[in-house]
């Protein structure tokens, strides 16, 4: 035999069998040696798909109480988180002031009184005097100058009446506002609730006469107000009475519920993000949510509990989507040892996992990636069906 066909007959062998060695070593080969997938099973559970938000907690019913006189704080009767009661007298203004101007005003309404009673009096005498004078006056007894005299003093005293009268009611409109101004030297709690801020100090001199100085605020602490900043992107998910909830710094273990009253149309730009404030109100039985108070806000725009869960690595584009506006998508499924695609329908689904309607069962194992986990690393646990906390 040729030695060229001998060399021929021994290399093609050799040839082969490295290359068939090499597709099996080569990574993304179907040989043992690329190692498995990374699969993950089907399991059962609760999700929420939320729109997150960060906001500060505040009183839905508060107001500032202030004095409308100027003076001195001669004492304020509350402290903070003092609990008061509508009516309840809060502090005093000094009323010596205007104590003094009620008296002169007073002072001033009897004079007038005193000067209107002489007038009805002198007008009564003119009246007798006209009275006889007409009588004279007819019987020839006294001259048309001395009647016309009569009548012209009672015309006089009848307008000295007047005068008087006018001056008695602007009297008693002055001592009106100056009793209102002694009455506001007291002032009092407009609504029940927690003194939650004094601005003012004791001694200090109030000038209401530029603007209405604040001495305190008064805030309704049950229930209190929740406003949170969405982006604009997130906005459109949301909906008025969709449920939401949040948690506080101090308490991030417990949620509050609500449901959100309204999206405020005016929005506010912060670092060219456009945010718009949307509030909801949460109970406060036990007092311990208190204003400015920090809350990581979720609003659940849907949610499903203890219902099978897939993972979104896992989850490929359907290539025909359902006319019915189904949520079809893809997966492969590991069964009998061999690797199948698998059409199936989604429900509720957020940025970890998605609910399976139809198509998988718990226990099914789905493929999640083909490349297997580095060397000394554990494999994918299950994922958190509410989604990342942010």
């Amino acid at each position: 035999m040729p030695r060229r066909a001998i060399f021929a007959l021994i290399g093609l062998p050799v040839i082969a069998a490295v290359l068939v060695g090499g597709w099996l070593l080569w990574p993304g080969s179907d040989g043992e040696s690329r190692g498995a997938p990374l699969t993950q099973k089907v399991s059962i559970g609760d999700i929420e798909d939320t729109v997150s938000a960060v906001g500060t907690l505040q009183p839905r019913e508060y107001v500032d109480v202030g004095t409308q006189v100027s003076g001195q704080l001669q004492k304020i009767m509350v402290d903070f988180g003092a609990k008061v009661e509508k009516g309840q007298q809060l502090a005093q203004i000094d009323p010596t002031v205007y104590q003094a101007k009620v008296s002169a005003d007073e002072a001033q309404l009897q004079s007038l009184k005193a000067q209107l009673a002489d007038k009805q009096a002198q007008k009564l005498l003119a009246d007798q005097q006209l009275k006889r004078q007409k009588e004279l006056l007819a019987s020839k007894a006294t001259s048309q100058d001395a009647h016309d005299i009569a009548d012209a003093n009672v015309k006089i005293a009848a307008a000295q009446i007047s005068m008087i009268e006018a001056q008695i009611q602007q009297t008693e409109s002055t001592l009106n506002g100056d009793r209102a101004n002694l009455n506001y030297t007291k002032i009092f709690a407009p609504m029940s609730g927690t003194v939650v801020n004094i601005t003012a100090k004791q001694g200090q001199t109030l000038n209401a006469n530029q603007q209405a100085p604040i001495i305190l605020r008064i805030a309704d602490l049950d229930p209190m107000t929740v406003w949170t900043q969405v982006s604009e992107a997130d906005v459109p998910r949301l909906k008025v009475g969709m449920p939401a909830y949040f948690t506080t710094l101090g308490q991030p273990d417990r949620k509050r519920f609500g449901k959100l009253r309204q999206v405020l149309p005016t929005p506010e730009v912060v670092n060219n993000v456009v945010l718009y404030s949307s509030l909801f109100e949460v109970e406060n039985p036990e007092g311990d949510l208190l204003p400015q108070m920090s809350a990581q806000v979720f609003f659940v725009v849907a949610a499903a509990k203890q219902v099978p869960l897939v993972p979104v690595a896992a989850l490929r584009p359907a290539r025909g989507q359902a006319a019915d506006g189904k949520k079809m998508y893809r997966v492969r499924v590991v069964e009998g040892g061999r690797i199948a695609d698998r059409t199936i329908e989604v429900g509720v689904i957020n940025r970890v996992v998605a609910e399976v309607k139809s198509g998988l069962a718990a226990g099914d194992e789905v493929v999640i990636s083909d490349t297997p986990p580095p060397a000394g690393k554990p494999a994918a646990k299950p994922a958190n069906a509410r989604g990342p906390r942010l």
